[in-house]
This record gives structure tokens, sequence and C-alpha cells, in this order.
């Protein structure tokens, strides 16, 4: 199998820009799925954004129906199941268009097609994935994921709900509380996480839901945002679920759970974007139509910061997520070429970049909910009522930070998988951060570099920012050892300076990409944006950079990397930030609308 493929290697490893996947690279088929999911949303969901904000958990359910007979729950389902058996790149496109109208659904549609069906189609038997996947596929039935107890929510692996086998070992008695339940309220059968005796790590089981089986169920939750998405507690009382409806095997429960946490980070990080481009949009009609002081706002100075800012952000979300769906997808063809199951396969491709899902779901999360902040505030007083779409966005947006693992718990894993990696001997950190402490006792070169060509300062500068991160890690694991885990603030300032070198790397090398093939004045805004979030990328990696290099060094190793930092961040020809925030609102306030 290719090197080049394995997640994390991003950091020490030179990406060309014709070996990264981007939004213009889709095809056809993908094209037609766009327009086709777009046309659906429209149609039946941003139509009706009333009836979600009012709660309306019936309408939510209708939708998923009209969904399932479209196909758009199939997408990733093999075909032998019922499914359209789509690539990852797919399933992703239709994650990202399906999710930006309402909060609401697009939460339903990713448990349902995530969580509820994907560890049945990964880990379930033959027999088990005959029985249950097409119903899912289809929108016949629908499915949740219990798996967060009052008791164990990022700590998911101390659940205390027990299953006792029965005496005549046929079936196990379910006793338990699960919450925060997604579809709870419609769904047709539960993927539920219980411990056997004393096992160290919890089972999973397909359990149907059937009330007269000692299943019952709170009121629906009163939510700060995704109102009309069905959220319930969920009580087992020796609810039996028959011998053959485990799902895998005994003590696997765990590794199912934060494998199905791997797939849903991204996917989450791609149901992010739309919502962002619909905010952006949102934001440049009103301010092309308010005016205040006999101008529309969109011309005063103020807002076109904001907009340039939103939009350049939503171009680096789609630039990395995209990115890493082509990986992924890569990866999982590979294995299928060499022998391996749909499901290994699947499995493998995507624990393999894990620690990409992790940044995308940190960065693409907050992304969002910055970009609903702004959005109120562009609209000001009209933005906080829920006449306009924005406080709703606000709202909805907040959840994103919390699914999947909280956004502490993906920033500490990234850097934790990154080293587990490095230890493994899956991705070289030691031999480049050997070279980084070597680099920093030698004499810097005074030469001023050739930078006619397009992005040659700004590759330059990338290159630069992994040594930072280098540096700052390398020092940390000599420090501290295997007790770096313990060092919470240090390990999530090193996950900013990581997140924001592949967000960067990613929307510079979609942007290279792009110019090489349009040219450079057709993409002068995309240019615009690349160098902009680069400028700001470099502000956070600086800040953190000193953070964590104060946090655990000390006298002259401390200046040592202080001065390194300040060499490895440093710009030979300053971007006009102001300059560049004006391309990218131009054609924003010219479009009307998130245009790339």
């Amino acid at each position: 199998m290719n090197d080049k493929t394995r997640g994390g290697q991003f950091l020490v490893k030179e990406t060309k820009c014709e070996d990264i996947f981007t939004p213009e690279d889709f095809n056809e088929e993908q094209l037609m799925m766009k327009d086709s999911v777009k046309e659906f949303v429209d149609k039946e969901l941003w139509a009706h954004k009333d009836r979600f904000e009012k709660k309306d958990y019936k309408y939510t359910e209708e939708c998923m129906k009209k969904a399932g007979d479209l196909g758009f729950l199939s997408v990733a389902v093999p075909e032998s199941y019922g499914g359209m058996g789509m690539g990852f790149v797919n399933t992703v496109l239709v994650c990202d268009y399906i999710s930006g109208a309402t909060g609401s659904f697009s939460t339903a549609f990713g448990a349902h097609t995530g969580i509820g069906t994907m560890p049945i189609t990964l880990y379930g038997t033959e027999e088990q994935k005959q029985k249950y996947v097409p119903k899912l596929a289809s929108g016949e039935w629908f499915g949740a994921y219990c798996l967060t107890e009052p008791g164990a929510g990022s700590d998911a692996n101390s659940g205390k709900t027990k299953a006792v086998l029965s005496d005549d070992g046929k079936y196990y008695s379910i006793t338990g509380q699960k919450m925060w339940i997604s579809n709870a309220g419609f769904c047709s059968l539960f993927i539920v996480f219980a411990r056997i005796g004393d096992d160290k790590n919890i089972t999973g089981f397909i359990l149907e839901n059937d009330p007269t089986n000692g299943i019952s169920m709170n009121e629906e939750e009163h939510k700060l945002g995704i109102r009309a998405s069905s959220t319930r507690q969920v009580f087992f009382n020796e609810t039996k679920v028959p011998l053959e409806n485990m799902l895998s095997e005994r003590g696997n429960g765990f590794k199912i759970a934060m494998n199905s946490l791997n797939v849903g980070r991204i996917k989450l990080a791609a149901a992010c974007l739309d919502a962002q481009r619909r905010v952006i949009s949102g934001s440049i009609n009103y301010a092309n139509e308010r005016i205040q002081f006999n101008s529309p706002i969109a011309k005063f100075g103020a807002i076109r910061s904001k907009l340039a800012d939103m939009a350049t952000s939503c171009y680096a979300g789609e630039s990395a997520t995209y990115r890493a769906a082509k990986d992924i997808e890569d990866r999982i063809s590979a294995r299928q070429a060499e022998g391996g199951t749909h499901q290994e396969a699947e499995l493998k491709g995507v624990e393999e970049y894990a620690i990409e899902c992790s940044i995308l779901k940190v960065a693409v999360s907050e992304d969002v909910q910055n970009c609903a902040d702004e959005g109120i505030q562009i609209f000001g007083g009209m933005g906080f009522s829920e006449d306009t779409p924005m406080e709703s966005a606000w709202r909805d947006a907040r959840i994103a930070r919390i699914y999947e693992g909280t956004n502490e718990i993906n920033r500490m894993l990234s850097v934790g998988m990154l080293i587990k990696k490095a230890m493994k001997g899956h991705v070289d950190l030691l031999g480049p951060a050997s070279k980084v402490a070597e680099e920093l006792i030698g004499i810097p070169d005074f030469n001023t570099p050739d930078y006619t060509e397009l992005f040659a300062e700004e590759k330059e500068l990338i290159k630069n920012l992994k040594k930072s991160f280098l540096m700052v890690a390398g020092g940390a694991v000599q420090k501290y050892g295997p007790d770096l885990d313990a060092h919470q603030q240090l390990l999530m300032a090193a996950a900013d300076m990581l997140i924001e070198i592949y967000m960067a790397e990613s929307t510079i090398l979609r942007t290279e990409k792009l110019a090489k093939k349009e040219g450079e004045e057709k993409v002068k805004e995309q240019i615009a944006m690349a160098k902009l979030y680069l400028y700001k990328a470099v502000d956070i990696i600086v800040q953190k950079g000193k953070e964590s290099v104060i946090s655990f060094a000390e006298g002259d190793e401390q200046r040592m990397m202080l001065m390194g930092l300040r060499r490895f961040t440093k710009y030979t020809n300053m971007p006009n930030i102001v300059g560049l925030k004006e391309i990218i609102t131009s054609k924003l306030v010219e479009e009307n609308e998130y245009c790339f």
C-alpha cells in the first residue's frame, strides 16, 4: 500500500496540490447528487424552517421518510443491503448539503445514517445485516444509538447499564438508563451498549424498539437548539435481546463506539459547511439591502471585514474536509484491492485518518459557531429575532462542539493519536523533530529566497509551521514522556497548532490546484482567502506555541525555543490583510451570496 496515504503524515511529508481532492474536482455524478440534495433541502426543509423551530417532531420524521424515498439515507450502504454503495466522498457530500437548512433534520439524518446504521453495516453478522440494514437504508425503519448515560459521557466506557445472560442462554436482559438519545421518539431499533458481568469493556447489542419489552422513555428534552430533533432519555428494565443480536464480540462495544465516532467526526464537519454557506449568503443579502447613513451596510469596512472572515473560514473548512474524505476513500479502495472485505476496508480506512477527523471536527464546528455569531451581528437587532434565520443557526450550531466527543476531548485525541502513531512507526516524528532541534542550534540562513511563484512564500511558511509544532511536541514528549496525557492544557495548545497547520495547508493546496487550472486572475478571491487564512493561522500558532514552550521549558532551552518559534513563524513579505479582505468581499457583495 502506498505509504503516502497514511494519516498524520501531512505533518512530516510535503503534499503536492495535484495529490489532493477538492470540491472543484466533483465529477458529473457528484454534481447531480449535490443538485438533487439541494433541491430536496430547499423544498422540504428550508421552506418550512419554522416548523422545525416550533418543535414539529412529526415533520422531522416525515422529512426523514422522504429522504429515504429519494435514496439519501442509503448512500453509504453497500448495494447488497439495499444501498447505493457510493464512495466516501459522496457520503460526505450528501451529509454536507443535506445538513445546512436546520440542525434538527441534520441531527436526525446524522444519527440515523451514521451511528444508527453504520455499526450494523461495519460490525454486524451477515444475518444481522440482511435483516436490518435494508430497512434502515430505505427509511422504512429509523435507528438510534444508546451510549451516553448520566454518569458516562466523554468517559463512554464507564456506563452502568447491565446485560445479564438468561439461564437458558438464549437472550440477555438489559437494565439501565440512557440519555440524550437522538431519534428516540420515532426509531425502530436501538444500538445499545451495556456491560456483561464485570467485563472491562462494554458490549454492543441490536435492540428492536418494542415498548412491551421493558422499554420506556421520558418526554422530549427541551433544548437550546435542534428543537425538532427527537431527544429523549430511554430506560431499559430487564429488556430481552436475543443472543444472536449481540453486535460483534463480547467486550467489543467500546471499540465499536470509538470507531463510529471517527466516521461521525468528519461527517459532522461536513454537516457544518452548508450551514455556514447559508449564514454567509443570508448575511450578504441583508448587508446589501440594509440602508444606514444613506448607504448599504455592505459598503462599510466593519461589515466587509466580517464577511471576508466568514467566507474564508468556510472555504478552509471545505478544503480540508474534502481533502480528508478523498484520502479516506482512497485508503478504503486500496484495502479492498488487497482483498479486504467492505467492513474491514471501511473501518481501517477511517481509523487511519482518525487524527484528521478530530482536527476537522474541532475546526469546522467552531467556525460555524463563529460564522453564525457574526451573522447575528451583521443583522443587528434583527439578528436576535426569531423572524430571521440567524438566531436559530446560532442555537443549532452550538451542539456541534459537544457532539461526537467534545472539542476538548478531540483536541487531546489529535495529539495523543499522533504520538501513538509515531511510537508504532506509522509516522516518523522522531527524525524530523531531531532535525528541527539541530536547526535551532545552527546558524540561520539569511539569504532572501525567491518568492516569485504563487504561494512560494506561503508553502515555505507552512513547512516552518510544521517545524514549530515538531519543536513543541518533541520538547513536551522529552520532558513528560508517558505522563504527557496528564498535561491537558499543553496538549490542547499543541492541538491548536496542529489544527491550524492542516487547515491552512489544505486551503493553500486547494487554491494552488485551482489556480493552475483556471489561471491566477480568475481565482484571485480564492488566493486572497488562502493567504488570509494562513495569516490568521500563524497568529494562533505563535500564541499557542509560546503558551506551550513556557509551560514546560526553562532558562536557555526556553529562550532557544522561543527564538525558534519567531524564526518559524516569520513572514518575509507580510500580506496586506485589509487589501485581501477587500478582494474577497467585493466578489461576495457583487454575487450577493457565498460564491466559492
